[in-house]
């Protein structure tokens, strides 16, 4: 009996470290460890007010074209920071291509390679995922599907 209520314990904890990351109105944003595109340790910071959250292909694209634009230190001016789910990506490819091309950009991304990492953020398909903040809540979720939306999202 009292294996059987260690693995249900078990059981019982992953379910809530789920459920402990989703991305919920007027509640805090969920801490995450992820790592930068350099493998260094990477966090959202407190004084953060935008998350651009890229999950697939086109939406890691379209932020790649508004943000290629923009000078070193551009993220930070608007408190923004950018996370990119790759763990759909083989990892070959992730490897070979994706983190080698996020290495050449002058601003830090949050990576996530774990697909469980992220899984409970909201994200539309071929949308950039926008959350906003207010003191570390999360205040709106709103999407992105052209540069423009997203430049307008980011002030310019």
């Amino acid at each position: 009996m009292r294996k059987h209520f260690g693995y249900l314990s078990l059981w019982f904890l992953g379910i809530c470290a789920a459920h402990a990351s989703a991305v919920v109105l007027d509640q805090p944003l969920p801490q995450v460890a992820l790592q930068d595109q350099h493998a260094k340790p990477w966090a959202i910071r407190a004084d953060t007010r935008l998350v651009i959250f890229a999950a697939g292909r086109t939406p890691s694209n379209l932020v790649m074209e508004v943000l290629g634009e923009q000078p070193k230190g551009f993220l930070d001016s608007r408190h923004a920071v950018y996370v990119a789910d790759m763990s759909r990506m083989p990892g070959i490819i992730s490897r070979t291509f994706a983190l080698p091309a996020l290495r050449e950009q002058p601003f830090a991304v949050g990576v996530a390679l774990d697909e469980k990492l992220l899984a409970q953020w909201p994200r539309q398909e071929n949308a950039v995922t926008l959350i906003r903040l207010e003191a570390g809540m999360v205040a709106r979720i709103d999407y992105a599907r052209s540069a423009n939306e997203l430049k307008a999202a980011l002030g310019l």
